[in-house]
C-alpha cells in the first residue's frame, strides 16, 4: 500500500514539474565573436547571432572572444502590437460588391 502511495505522489511530483516547465529552450552553438555588457555574438555558420544577457545568466567556464560556447536561451516577447484586421476583414463582408455595369452585347440579326 505505501508503495503505490508513494508511486503516485512521484507521478504528481513529476506532472507538476512539467507543467511548470515555462517556455520551450533553445540553443545556439558557435565561437564568440564579441562580448558586451548585455549581450553576446556567436557565430553559427554564415549568421552572426546576438544573445542577450543579464546579471542573471550563468556562465560555467572562461567567457572571452574565440572560445566555442553553446548558449541555451528562451523567446520573451518585449512588445505585442495587434493590428485590427479582425475589424477589416468584418466591414468588408458587410459591403455589398461593387461591381460594374457592361453593356450588353448586341444580338445576332435574324435572316
Amino acid at each position: 500500500m505505501k508503495k503505490i502511495l508513494l508511486s503516485m505522489v512521484a507521478v504528481m511530483v513529476f506532472v507538476s514539474f512539467s507543467f511548470a516547465a515555462g517556455p520551450k529552450t533553445y540553443q545556439v552553438t558557435g565561437p564568440v565573436l564579441e562580448i558586451k555588457d548585455d549581450i553576446i555574438v556567436v557565430q553559427k555558420g554564415k549568421e552572426k547571432w546576438e544573445i542577450a544577457k543579464d546579471a542573471a545568466t550563468k556562465v560555467a567556464g572562461e567567457l572571452k572572444v574565440g572560445a566555442k560556447v553553446t548558449i541555451h536561451y528562451t523567446m520573451k516577447a518585449v512588445n505585442v502590437e495587434v493590428k485590427d484586421a479582425g475589424k477589416k476583414a468584418d466591414a468588408k463582408k458587410a459591403e455589398p460588391a461593387k461591381t460594374e455595369a457592361k453593356p450588353a452585347a448586341p444580338a445576332p440579326a435574324k435572316k
